[in-house]
């Protein structure tokens, strides 16, 4: 008797285990179609925060530079004006490079980048091999032609 009792209860158990499982793939999330879509190289495997302008996300358009509406939504993002009035971005208290598809550029760039050009913003926390010093990034991605004419 009790041989079939725990049988039964071994059955009962795979059971209940394998009728849980899913053997289909997850569905991919929006962050990683837009880390696809839009990075290259390492700043494709580079872990970080992904930030979507495109779409219903219009909170950014009343802004004059990306990161004064950046801060705020960045865990351990500060951003710092020098005296000549230009913002620079602070990540866990290391200068963070700036990339603007993938180029490096300077953080006064980004006073005549206008907020409606950006698709999206990727922020990569940590040492990241193509900043200097190997200090946090912030890469911006600016939208294409081809995308432009689709939005209208």
């Amino acid at each position: 008797m009790k041989k079939i009792f725990l049988t039964s209860m071994l059955f009962t158990t795979a059971l209940a285990v394998t009728a849980q499982r899913y053997p289909g793939q997850n569905a991919p999330l929006k962050e990683d179609i837009l880390n696809k879509e839009y990075c290259t190289g390492m700043f494709k495997s580079a872990d970080g925060t992904i930030l979507d302008l495109t779409g219903d996300n219009t909170s950014a358009m009343g802004y004059l530079n990306i990161l004064d509406w950046m801060q705020g939504r960045v865990a351990g993002l500060q951003v710092y004006t020098s005296r000549n009035g230009v913002r620079i971005p602070y990540i866990h208290d290391s200068r963070a490079s700036i990339f603007i598809d993938e180029i490096p550029v300077d953080a006064g760039f980004l006073n005549s980048l206008s907020v409606n050009d950006i698709a999206i913003v990727k922020v990569i926390r940590g040492p990241f091999a193509g900043s200097i010093g190997s200090n946090s990034a912030v890469a911006i991605y600016t939208i294409q032609e081809g995308e432009a004419e689709e939005e209208k």
